[in-house]
This record gives C-alpha cells, sequence and structure tokens, in this order.
C-alpha cells in the first residue's frame, strides 16, 4: 500500500480484463467509504500495446513484459484475466512466491490445478480469490465457502454454461434445430467460432469440479468429471419431454454419497415445476441442497464482460478488507478430506429412451423382456407414432444403475426388430 492508494495489475485486457478496468473507474467515487482507501489500476499486461491503448484512460499504463509487474514491490494486487493453462499458472505462482495475493477468472487452471495455486497461497499467507470462475457474476464460492459452511452439502445441480442454455432455450420455444439455435446463438455472441467447449459440456465440466470440491471438502479435477453435449439433442426429444411434463437442460450434477463423489454434466429431462426449468436464455443458477438449509438457488447471469467482472471486483475489495485487518490467507482451501470418486457404473438415474422397432407383434414384450433381465425397471413406456412399417416407442425408466442401464442397451442394439434408438437421456 502507498499513500492510501491500493495498487493493483491487470493481467490480459479481453472481454472480462475490460469490464474490471470499467467497473473499477466506476466504483473510484464509492472506493473510500467502502475500503477505507483508494484503489489504481497501476498496470494492464496486454499482447498488443496499439490495440489496447483505445481501452484505457492512461495508455502508459500497459505493458507487454510480465517483469515490470512482479518487479514493482508497490502492487499489492494481482488480477489474472488472461485464461489458458500457461503463462497463467507461471504468473500466479510467481506472484504468490512474491506475496502479492491474486485475484482470478481461470476456470481452467483451477478446475486442473487449482490446489497448487491454494497451496502457494497457504505458504504466502496470501488471498487467492476466484469467485468469478464458476456462473459469472453469481456469487457462488464464497456462499459455499463461508454462509452454507454449517451445512453438510448433499448435492449441487446448476445450468452453468450460457450458451448452450441459450441453444435449449431456443430449441424449446421455437422449435429450431441444434445446428439453427448454434448458429444463432453465434450471430448474436453467444458461442465462439469453436463452441466445442460449451456444446460438449467441457466448460460446464470444469465449473462442477470446482462446485463440488469446495462443497464436499475434497478434491475434484476435471478429469473426474463425466460429461456429455448436447448436440445429439433433436426438436423431437424437447417435444416429447413436454409432453411428460419436462424441459431439457444441460446439467452439471455434483452429489456426495455414500459409496463416493459422483459429479457429471450431462443434457437431462427435468420437471417443469422445478425451480431450473425457468433459467432461461443465457441464464445460469446454481441449486444447492444442504442438511441444514434445505434447497437454495443461486440465479444471473452467467457470463458477459461487466457480470463477470462484478465478481472480480467483488473479489479484490474482499482482499483489500483483509488487508486493511491484517488476515489474507484467511480462507484458503477448503478440502481437508479425501472422499473417492464413485464408480461410474454404480451411478443412479433415470434415463428415457427414443427407439425405432419394428411395427409387429411381439417387439413391446421382447424390448420390456430384455429391460427386466438386467433390472431396469419401466416408469413410462409409449407409442409415439407409426411409419410405414416402423414404430417409435418412448420409454423412461425408474432409477438404476448405470450399468445395468449399459447392459440393456448393449443388447438392444443387437437385436433385428430395434432399428435405431435415437435419443438417451438422463431424467433428472
Amino acid at each position: 500500500m502507498k499513500d492510501n492508494k491500493i495498487q493493483i495489475a491487470i493481467l490480459g485486457l479481453g472481454t472480462v480484463g475490460t469490464g474490471v478496468y470499467k467497473v473499477l473507474k466506476k466504483q473510484q467515487p464509492e472506493m473510500l467509504p467502502k475500503l477505507g482507501v483508494e484503489v489504481e489500476v497501476s498496470r494492464v499486461l496486454v499482447r498488443n500495446l496499439e490495440r489496447a491503448a483505445s481501452r484505457v484512460d492512461d495508455p502508459s499504463i500497459l505493458t507487454n513484459k510480465w517483469e515490470d509487474i512482479i518487479s514493482d514491490d508497490t502492487i499489492d494486487i494481482i488480477v489474472e484475466v488472461m485464461g489458458g493453462m500457461e503463462p497463467a499458472r507461471t504468473y500466479i505462482l510467481d506472484a504468490l512466491h512474491a506475496g502479492k495475493n491474486v485475484v482470478t477468472a481461470n476456470k481452467d487452471l483451477i478446475a486442473a490445478d487449482g490446489h497448487a495455486l491454494m497451496d502457494a497461497a497457504k505458504d504466502a499467507n496470501k488471498d487467492f480469490l476466484f469467485e468469478a470462475a464458476v456462473a459469472g457474476g453469481i456469487p457462488i464460492i464464497q456462499p459455499l465457502k463461508q454462509a452454507l459452511q454449517g451445512n453438510y452439502i448433499e448435492e449441487i445441480v446448476g445450468i452453468v454454461n450460457g450458451t448452450t442454455n441459450f441453444i435449449l432455450t431456443k430449441m424449446t420455444e421455437e422449435g429450431m434445430e441444434f445446428k439453427e439455435a448454434l448458429q444463432l446463438a453465434t450471430d448474436l455472441g453467444y458461442a465462439e467460432a469453436d463452441p466445442t467447449s460449451d456444446v460438449e459440456g467441457l466448460d460446464a465440466g470444469r465449473k462442477m469440479a470446482i462446485l463440488a470440491s469446495i462443497g464436499f471438502h475434497s478434491r475434484v479435477t476435471f478429469k473426474d468429471v463425466y460429461t456429455e453435449g448436447i448436440t445429439k439433442i433433436t426438436a423431437r426429444d424437447i417435444r416429447y419431454a413436454k409432453e411428460v411434463g419436462c424441459r431439457i437442460k444441460l446439467l452439471g450434477r455434483a452429489r456426495n454419497t455414500e459409496e463416493g463423489i459422483e459429479v457429471g454434466v450431462y443434457p437431462m429431462l427435468i420437471d417443469s415445476r422445478h425451480p431450473l426449468a425457468s433459467v432461461n436464455d443465457s441464464f445460469n443458477a446454481v441449486f444447492v441442497k444442504g442438511d441444514a438449509v434445505g434447497d437454495t438457488m443461486f440465479y444471473g447471469r452467467g457470463a458477459g464482460e461487466l457480470p463477470t467482472a462484478s465478481a472480480v471486483v467483488g473479489d479484490i475489495f474482499d482482499v483489500i478488507k483483509n488487508m486493511h485487518f491484517g488476515c489474507t490467507g484467511r480462507i484458503g482451501c477448503t478440502c481437508y478430506k479425501q472422499i473417492p470418486m464413485k464408480n461410474r457404473e454404480n451411478i443412479v438415474s433415470k434415463y428415457f429412451m427414443r427407439i425405432k422397432v419394428e411395427d409387429r407383434p411381439g417387439v413391446l414384450a421382447a424390448v420390456t423382456s430384455v429391460f427386466g433381465n438386467n433390472g431396469v425397471s419401466i416408469e413410462q413406456f409409449i407409442q409415439k407414432r407409426k411409419n410405414d412399417d416402423l414404430a417409435e416407442i418412448v420409454v423412461i425408466t425408474e432409477e438404476v444403475k448405470e450399468k445395468n442401464f449399459d447392459d440393456s442397451v448393449k443388447i438392444l442394439k443387437t437385436m433385428s426388430m430395434i432399428k435405431q434408438i435415437s435419443a438417451i437421456i438422463r431424467v433428472y
């Protein structure tokens, strides 16, 4: 701290970095009453100095050299909003080792290697905060670490990717097919040029690894998360889901069971009456079940320049308050347990299946027999339509272990009367 000012450096001036800069500038009149100090952005690390010059009031704060920042003893807080694994990981570790506090929005890095960063922060007795890494502007990391710490968290389930939620909303409300809705999302700037991380569930998987680690106090990394995307979801699946009183959402689901932790991201049918079913467009929501609090839901903008910047700046202000009271490092890593990951074959779920079969006597009985022989109970069995000599049937199972269901599917695929298994979607 110098002259009653906190000096910070921002690493990256893309969408989030620019948002952080804007919010800090807008908050300047509030700094003294809120924090007792002023906050000054003294350095911004960028790749292209000329391109970044128009985004800041004073281009002299721009640098393309990390050494200008890490060697500056007046800088108290490093804000990493570059994204990616490297050089972000190296820069964060360098900053912590140099005795600087760090705020980041880097979900990729935390989901894969968060323990190393938090260990470094603990050793340095510095803050390492990352509220913006999950669900944009929605407060969820801090509530799990602080407000809800008197609970045993049983389940965390949520819509944590705005792009896929926008796509599924358009498919649901306007009858679009996936490719059409994806193109609209791209045109409006919700989807990246390469949308793989979003539509295949990878982005949501990283966020769920972070939430599960915090909620269950045991290390979960991205490689532990099973992911399925929405590329195979069709308008017909969505129509059939509506007929049984459900909507289809890409849900991240983490449960702490007696057999271990299970974490996955999948498209799922969810009852239209559930609060998550009404979360539409690019909004996010996280639903948390605790033994004391019961059910609680956090809802808001899951991405974007200013919503994400809101979370980053909130962390910056927390760091400053901790610095003022000499208690940086107060809330660090909460993973003090070592709970095993549950064997995926033993994960229990309900399933929705859409199957095309030969339209002749005995087919339904044969399908039912396969399920019964593998311990799969059927909740609903509906014949939807006929087309020439084929019929389409929809099966919704009771809760069943994944292995039993998979064994049934393997047998069904070998049967000549089964012409196509068109869809398999979990049911929440």
